[in-house]
């Protein structure tokens, strides 16, 4: 059984607490909940959570990141940034331009609130993934204290789990510019969509989910146990009047279930 002293968590403390501050990247998932729980046991007052809002982030994901940042007792700040123009076509390597776009502002705010380290949740399991935002962290010097003391996916869940984190079973999440082709005009109309779907979809039990755009066509992705849901409860009627409400004229099904699009 886990415990506060096992000597994973007490280095991964002990790497917080010499840094002397932190601001942190928090969008409100497992990995960036964690990192945040972590470095307030480990450095207090100090610590500043910064969760960005921008079309392309769901607003159930601001209210879930304000909702922990208020019980722990953190301060956090909800930094506005439009979507832009570099990535209005959502390009190929939109997620650089992005990564590139949100942690120079971070940085800027933290730096303006005399805190010197800026910090992101990315683990020991992403740098084996094809992953370009990575490559601008690398350039902007931003910190990842759960990849540098080798936090794995699992192992984040685990402690999460030990700490009572409400995020430690909650499913990965992307932006919504991956539910979108490359080289497609984005606006913030098909973005309100793509949220509203997806919320319906994970009020309904659906909850590890993504609705891919195709034109006017909504595909589904979810897991295989939750497509045995869909059929089981025949959700299909009520699924599909409601995207349609939402605004698409098709709704699909998936049928090979959730995977990664690069």
């Amino acid at each position: 059984m886990l415990s506060k002293s096992d000597p994973k968590y007490k280095q991964l403390i002990h790497y917080l607490t010499d840094l002397g501050d932190a601001a942190i990247a928090f969008s409100g998932g497992v990995d960036s909940t964690f990192l945040l729980n972590a470095a307030h046991e480990a450095l207090g007052d100090k610590v500043l959570a910064m969760t960005v809002r921008t079309p392309y982030i769901p607003d159930w994901e601001i209210k879930e990141a304000r909702d922990f940042t208020e019980k722990l007792g953190v301060k956090h700040v909800v930094v506005e940034i439009p979507v832009d123009d570099k990535i209005l076509n959502n390009p190929e390597n939109r997620c650089y331009l992005c990564k590139m776009i949100l942690f120079k502002r971070l940085r800027e705010i933290a730096t303006g609130k005399g805190i010197k380290n800026l910090l992101d949740g990315t683990n020991h399991d992403d740098s084996a993934d094809n992953r370009p935002g990575m490559k601008a962290l690398k350039e902007l010097n931003i910190l990842s204290p759960l990849r540098d003391n080798g936090f794995t996916k699992e192992n984040i869940r685990s402690y999460s789990r030990m700490n009572n984190l409400p995020t430690w079973e909650k499913p990965a999440y992307a932006c919504l510019l991956t539910r979108i082709p490359y080289n497609t005009p984005v606006d913030n109309d098909l973005l309100r969509r793509i949220d509203k779907a997806e919320k319906f979809l994970i009020d309904l039990g659906i909850k590890a989910v993504r609705v891919r755009v195709h034109g006017n066509l909504a595909r589904i992705e979810t897991e295989p146990k939750l497509i045995s849901k869909i059929f089981q409860e025949n959700l299909f009627k009520t699924i599909s009047e409601q995207l349609k409400e939402i605004g698409f004229k098709y709704v699909t099904l998936d049928l090979e279930g959730y995977r990664e699009n690069k």
